[in-house]
């Protein structure tokens, strides 16, 4: 990726130890990467030999402030669950039809997938397609329930998921670079507090090697030890 001139002059000026989560929320709103509203995120480097299936880090948080983003919410349901769905704000709703649309072609134009316990027998046909997406609903993320009502308004006032990719670092979106700089502060730390719950009980020694919070085309900024800015 190519960095502009504002890319590098915001980074002669970036902290090169870790600040407070403050400080570093403070450096992010002062040095936009771009004209647009950016979004905010965390990212973390775990520890080694988090790779494995049984150390896979994955979870979901609540931000207190939502996450700035319009989320399209589908939900695989049918009847009442259904009605209670779209009285919710779900974007789509259906059953069979969403599941050939997928299946046939290939269609995704969601952020967040719900689905009742009784559909995700059909929806199964589904997961080669959402599964690689990060979009199969699932019962550890809440997306498999049978409150589908209470699922669509988390999904959409700032309830967000996060997962390990395959070289062991997660990241987390944590609101836009135009939130108060307390509101940013606030949903950093759930993120933090989110990702060191979801610590495997198999992990010894390091778990987070280090946390940085960067704006969309923006410097990075490392923050104190997650354990130090709870």
């Amino acid at each position: 990726m190519k960095h502009g001139k504002k890319y590098f002059n915001a980074l002669k000026k970036a902290p090169k130890k870790p600040v407070s989560i403050e400080e570093a929320v403070k450096f992010v709103k002062a040095n936009p990467g771009a004209k647009f509203d950016e979004t905010v995120d965390v990212y973390f480097c775990l520890g080694k030999g988090l790779t494995k299936g049984d150390t896979a880090v994955r979870g979901v948080v609540k931000l207190p402030n939502g996450s700035g983003k319009t989320v399209k919410v589908a939900v695989f349901a049918g009847g009442e669950q259904a009605e209670a769905a779209k009285a919710a704000g779900a974007d789509f709703v259906g059953m069979a039809d969403l599941i050939e649309k997928i299946t046939k072609e290939g269609w995704c134009d969601f952020d967040v997938a719900v689905a009742t316990v009784e559909a995700m027998k059909e929806v199964r046909k589904c997961a080669r397609i959402l599964g690689p997406r990060g979009l199969m609903p699932n019962p550890k993320t809440g997306t498999v329930t049978d409150d589908v009502a209470t699922a669509v308004k988390e999904a959409k006032g700032g309830k967000v998921d996060f997962r390990m990719d395959k070289t062991g670092n997660v990241a987390v979106v944590a609101g836009k670079r135009s939130f108060d700089a307390e509101k940013l502060v606030q949903n950093v730390k759930a993120v933090i507090a989110a990702v060191n719950a979801a610590k495997p009980a198999t992990v010894k020694g390091v778990y987070i090697q280090s946390v940085t919070i960067s704006s969309t085309m923006g410097v990075g900024v490392p923050v104190i030890a997650a354990a130090d800015a709870e």
